[in-house]
């Protein structure tokens, strides 16, 4: 992975561990489904300009918009919502990582050697350390929804892998603009009386949202886009983890978190998995699509 790469994935990662901050913040004010369609809408609306059809990859594309967009936050946030165990179950969401990394084997046919395993498996070890119950095994439904969003995440992923000539912006675009009305629906469904609590909603829960629309998704997303499309499912993918770790200092630096000694050893693990995958892993074939513009 160039360095360039390299520093991109680190600023993707400081993005989405603050994102966790800001997206808790929001949705603790305004109904989760409607703070995504809230997100996917400003989305849409910032990155319609470079909107454009991409004659004999729309069904690709429409897979990619509905499964890593509407069906991944929305079985997400549904399970949060029925967790007791916020922390817990959120780790359960991290397994779009190795759950993409065996779908590029079964699929893309990468090859996956015992050095990247090792440094997945020490990534992923260090953030179940950080935050894994037991208890999370008390709500299975809650888990099962969640690892079903962790599946459509990776499985558009790798069809978005397989897309060619669509730049990052442009596929970002049409996820925005096929998720919001889906979410809009969903919203209505089951969050009954959601615009009455966003009419109450101040200036700091809108600033959440934009920071998760323009930061999280525009930046952050589409530079994850970029990456898959250079590189290795399962070399990018695992470099993501890192994401969680950055929350866990924002937490503690930011809303007061307590550190303990468990955080400390599962975020040491966990960088030094990443760091080691990064080491062995520097040859650039697993690019898969031509250049895009980012």
């Amino acid at each position: 992975m160039a360095a360039k790469d390299i520093l991109l994935t680190l600023l993707i990662n400081l993005i989405w561990g603050l994102n966790v901050i800001v997206a808790k913040y929001g949705v603790g004010q305004i109904p989760p489904i409607l703070f995504t369609f809230l997100r996917f809408t400003i989305v849409a609306v910032v990155l319609l300009p470079v909107l454009k059809i991409h004659r004999g990859q729309m069904p690709a594309i429409i897979f990619v918009a509905v499964a890593t967009g509407c069906v991944h936050f929305t079985l997400t946030y549904l399970g949060l919502a029925l967790a007791a165990d916020v922390s817990s179950v959120a780790i359960a969401m991290q397994l779009g990582i190795p759950f993409a990394t065996i779908l590029s084997m079964l699929f893309l046919g990468e090859k996956i050697r015992v050095w990247r395993w090792l440094g997945l498996s020490m990534a992923f070890g260090g953030i179940m350390l950080i935050g894994f119950d037991p208890q999370v095994f008390a709500y299975r439904n809650a888990l099962a929804l969640v690892v079903l969003g962790a599946l459509f995440g990776a499985g558009g992923l790798l069809v978005a892998k397989k897309l060619t000539g669509v730049g990052v912006f442009e596929l970002q675009s049409w996820i925005a603009m096929i998720s919001w009305p889906l979410l809009l629906g969903l919203s209505l469904a089951f969050e009954p009386g959601q615009f009455a609590t966003l009419l109450q909603a101040d200036l700091s829960v809108w600033g959440a949202v934009f920071y998760t629309a323009l930061a999280a998704s525009v930046l952050a997303h589409s530079g994850m886009y970029y990456l898959i499309q250079r590189y290795d499912l399962s070399l990018v993918m695992p470099t993501f983890l890192l994401a969680t770790v950055f929350a866990v200092i924002f937490g503690v630096t930011l809303m007061g978190d307590q550190l303990t000694l468990r955080m400390i050893a599962g975020g040491s693990c966990t960088l030094l998995g990443v760091l080691l995958i990064l080491m062995r892993q520097v040859r650039k074939s697993g690019a898969a699509a031509p250049p895009a513009t980012i």
